[in-house]
């Protein structure tokens, strides 16, 4: 006889642990403990930009250029993620087109997105291509944070002065022709990939290559007002010290979810992380008292910015010591570049709004050479593609020219991304030249936010004035404010109707 009608029986397993086969919720490849990792760590990457360099940008500028200053990050932040799912990701992550591009193409099919994490081109002569154990909407979404901090890192160059209609135009462009090339070359099966250039979560691809490309499109755009450029005082140093603190423990998830798991090496990558920051911003903030005498908060947050950078290409691959000697090293070369030779005529001639070239590509390649050193054997073959790798310290009698050979691997991937940031960057300056004008008019510099985007970050009176009532009241107000904004008759039209 036929069961009765009645309820369906229950199932004591919650729905979304249930396989059921088609259209699973609960696929066998799927490893919960790694997808809510990776989503973690993604969500910490992103805080880096929304907000924490939103809010370091907005704070560590003259008042007149915080809010302009804030939504090129913003900005830069929102347009990266629709131009990475419609073409971008698989440009850096995808099939091979060319040894060092992928094919370009959309990541936003449900069935590529629910399907197992997969990167095609990173097999190699030992190891199976990565697919790690959770979505590809995980992985698209972990590697898009990464490619919209290395956009707002290089807005870092250009604060204070470049239009941004240049700089709406520039994000898609860049991101386009140089992110992804860096990005597939190391890490997504490229030749450098191939080849066993170490760099573990972005020293090269991320912050070599924002300081290269902030320092040459900083020279085409053109230096803010001589007066910004003697006079560039923070609007606010608390905010600033709150968005680098953002930005310190956020990078948790920068180089903790570089190994695409919840794995040892994850841990070991965050304690290296926070162990290089802490050094880095020690030795820095005692040169600082050495040489000028006083702690310098603004020169804190510098160092702990290189601290974070140099250990980024080798965190999970080097030991606990070696993160601190890196500190040492972060602490004091950035410093010397910036405090010494940045005042030097030849560094003058760019203005590198916050020294972007100092803290990130001098020390995103200090980082990448000092992984040819110290990187240690075990470590590496838990995580690299490439069997065998090592640091010159771990060479031995049996290792000297694997060793050797891996330091010059460092240098050759550093001089690969510097020079192909310098033409790339260079062409896409000189082509939105063409379109829109690159560096905001005379006018509008004199005036800044209000000029710009017809708003101001705060209800004070001037840059950094208290308010005086015969000054800043009636009709003497009125008065002083045609004056500051006053235009040259001379001017071209132009000019006086922005103003």
């Amino acid at each position: 006889m036929a069961a009765a009608p009645g309820p369906a029986p229950v199932n004591p397993v919650p729905l979304a642990y249930q396989a059921t086969g088609d259209g699973t919720l609960a696929p066998d490849w799927l490893n919960k403990g790694d997808n809510a990792w990776q989503l973690t760590a993604s969500t910490l990457v992103g805080l880096q930009c929304v907000p924490g360099l939103v809010i370091l940008y907005g704070s560590v500028v003259k008042k007149k250029w915080a809010i302009n200053s804030a939504f090129m990050s913003f900005y830069a932040f929102a347009a990266v993620l629709i131009c990475w799912v419609a073409w971008a990701f698989k440009m850096s992550f995808g099939e091979e087109l060319i040894p060092l591009w992928g094919k370009a193409g959309p990541s936003l099919d449900q069935k590529l997105l629910l399907s197992q994490a997969h990167l095609p081109s990173t097999g190699t002569d030992y190891y199976a291509p990565l697919t790690p154990f959770y979505p590809q909407a995980t992985l698209v979404y972990f590697q898009f944070v990464f490619a919209a901090i290395t956009l707002i890192l290089i807005a870092g160059s250009l604060l204070g002065r470049m239009n941004f209609l240049a700089w709406m135009m520039f994000v898609p462009l860049w991101l386009t022709c140089s992110y992804t090339v860096g990005a597939f070359s190391l890490w997504g099966g490229g030749f450098l990939f191939q080849w066993g250039v170490i760099d573990y979560a972005g020293g090269y691809v991320i912050h070599l290559s924002s300081g290269i490309a902030g320092y040459v499109a900083a020279f085409w755009v053109g230096p803010r007002l001589e007066k910004d450029r003697k006079s560039f005082p923070p609007n606010n140093v608390l905010l600033t010290l709150a968005g680098a603190g953002l930005l310190w423990l956020g990078w948790n998830g920068f180089n903790g979810g570089a190994p695409y798991a919840a794995s040892v090496v994850s841990s070991m990558a965050v304690l290296n992380t926070n162990i290089c920051a802490a050094t880095s911003l020690l030795v820095w903030t005692s040169i600082d008292v050495i040489v000028f005498k006083k702690p310098s908060v603004i020169g804190a947050v510098q160092g702990m910015i290189t601290g974070l950078v140099v250990i980024t290409p080798a965190a999970g691959l080097v030991q606990g010591w070696a993160a601190m000697v890196m500190g040492v090293f972060a602490g004091s070369v950035p410093w010397f570049t910036m405090m010494i030779l940045g005042k030097k005529k030849l560094f003058n001639v760019v203005d590198d709004t916050l020294g972007v070239f100092h803290t990130h590509a001098v020390a995103g390649s200090l980082g990448g050479i000092l992984a040819g050193f110290f990187a240690q054997p075990t470590l590496c073959n838990l995580f690299l593609s490439i069997p065998g790798e090592r640091g010159i310290i771990y060479a031995g009698d049996h290792h000297g020219h694997k060793a050797g050979l891996q330091l010059a691997k460092q240098i050759c991937g550093a001089l690969f991304v510097i020079g192909w940031n310098i033409v790339v960057t260079s062409i896409i300056c000189l082509v939105i030249g063409l379109v829109v004008p690159l560096r905001m008019s005379e006018s509008k510099l004199l005036v800044g936010d209000d000029a710009a985007h017809g708003e101001e970050a705060y209800a004070l009176w001037g840059d950094g004035e208290k308010y005086d009532s015969s000054i800043h009241s009636g009709d003497a107000f009125a008065q002083h404010r045609t004056e500051l904004l006053e235009v040259p008759p001379q001017a071209p039209k132009e000019a006086r109707d922005d103003v």
